[in-house]
């Protein structure tokens, strides 16, 4: 039985930027696994440090960046040692990433075909023929239609949905061993992102690619990875088997992690959404001991403030680690307070009709269908709805059904087509 090394193995890795005030910590004695063709989910709020991790893996800390402490290994190799042309090597080739935002790493004026060529050409010399091969391949394994002509376009010729997808083709080019994706999906839909969630899911089980996703969303980590790391404020707080963290969390920013999450078809009162009090503590403004100190409901004096939180493993699962002193002492199953939701007062005024709204518009026919002539374009199509004083009411769609073109006309900068709205009974028009 051969003894596997892991294809990333962060331990205790500490990155700090300088700035113009003082040196400041982003990253402390952060630990994480990932597996022969594994999936690990790294979570936890906006600024907690998940993508500096990434860059910190991928040696882009920029000018400022610096890892003060700890290691990363790639394949039981540490990356410390690589030198540059190395490292360059192993980019792209061996680890690639996958940033939110899909235009940020898609040159506008180059076609979709030549971006995705040139990785394989750079790292791996070969043919233009077999290239091109190559990327007719990828386009097919993440789905889209007429592989050829999305070669031939440019990334503004494509769709949002359709743009991340080639960002995950391009990722995959050269078959790599690591496969990071910061936030995939933040910018798409909800079907597109399920699409995209699956087929990521299927293309590393196709190329036996171990990933390491960063998300904030816990559902997407639930259904794509196999174990799960929290963060907060610089620290992994909680880690271990997706199963094992999600039914028996032993950490109370996962807790209140979850609680903040809507669950579909829930009774409000019964299972009320719960708040994190306080705000994120500023790098520079963190608390002694424990960092969630400050907003923890379990937070006790001498216990929790008094040393530096270490890791802790929980005597029942050795899998599962938590930074917490007080893990041991909380009934982590004790039920949420049930709250009485207070009374909406909606009135039966209406403050907002729109009657058999229509919008089209008139596009020129050989932008869009080759022809000379113009066509109509029917962004929406008899829309009618009363929204009264004291409601919320909300528009939801797919992207491109008309949600933002009907905002405009509400707000008078766009013209209806046909129909009527009003606002507390006078026309807009």
């Amino acid at each position: 039985m051969t003894n596997t090394p892991p294809v990333l193995e962060i331990d205790k890795l500490s990155i700090s930027f300088l700035t113009r005030l003082r040196q400041i910590d982003a990253v402390m004695d952060f630990s994480v696994t990932v597996n022969p063709g594994e999936a690990v989910g790294l979570v936890g709020e906006s600024g907690c440090g998940k993508s500096t991790v990434a860059l910190g893996v991928m040696r882009d800390l920029g000018g400022n960046g610096k890892i003060i402490g700890g290691s990363i290994k790639f394949k039981g190799r540490e990356m410390a040692d690589m030198n540059d042309d190395e490292l360059r090597q192993v980019r792209g080739r061996d680890i690639a990433m996958i940033y939110q935002e899909p235009m940020a790493s898609l040159n506008p004026a180059m076609t979709i075909g030549a971006q995705l060529m040139e990785v394989p050409q750079y790292h791996e010399q070969i043919s233009v023929a077999e290239a091109r091969a190559r990327a007719l391949e990828v386009v097919r394994d993440v789905k889209l239609p007429d592989p050829e002509r999305v070669l031939n376009a440019y990334p503004h010729q494509l769709s949002g949905g359709q743009q991340q997808r080639i960002v995950i083709a391009m990722a995959l080019m050269a078959k790599p061993s690591l496969l990071i994706l910061d936030e995939p999906t933040t910018a798409l839909d909800v079907t597109v992102e399920a699409a995209v969630i699956k087929l990521v899911k299927e293309l590393g089980q196709k190329y036996g690619t171990s990933m390491l996703f960063i998300s904030h969303n816990l559902g997407l980590v639930m259904e794509t990875c196999d174990r799960i790391c929290v963060m907060y404020s610089g620290e992994a707080v909680e880690r271990g088997p997706i199963k094992d963290v999600f039914e028996n969390m032993h950490h109370p920013y996962t807790q209140a992690l979850f609680r903040a999450i809507p669950v579909p078809g829930a009774d409000k009162n019964a299972q009320p959404l719960i708040a994190i009090p306080g705000n994120f503590p500023l790098p520079h403004q963190r608390p002694n001991g424990c960092n969630f100190g400050p907003r923890c409901n379990y937070f006790e004096a001498g216990t929790c403030d008094a040393n530096p939180i270490e890791m802790a493993t929980l005597p029942d699962n050795p899998r599962h680690q938590t930074r917490c002193n007080r893990f041991a002492d909380i009934d982590w199953n004790a039920p949420i307070e049930a709250k009485v939701a207070p009374a909406v007062a909606v009135s039966d005024k209406v403050t907002l009709r729109v009657e058999g709204l229509r919008k089209y518009y008139d596009v020129a026919a050989n932008a869009l269908f080759g022809g000379r002539s113009t066509k109509v374009v029917k962004a929406n199509e008899t829309l009618s709805f009363d929204a009264h004083a004291g409601e919320t009411l909300a528009i939801v769609g797919e992207s491109g059904c008309g949600k933002s073109t009907l905002a405009k006309v509400l707000m008078g900068l766009e013209t209806a087509t046909e129909g009527n709205v009003s606002l507390n009974g006078k026309a807009l028009a």
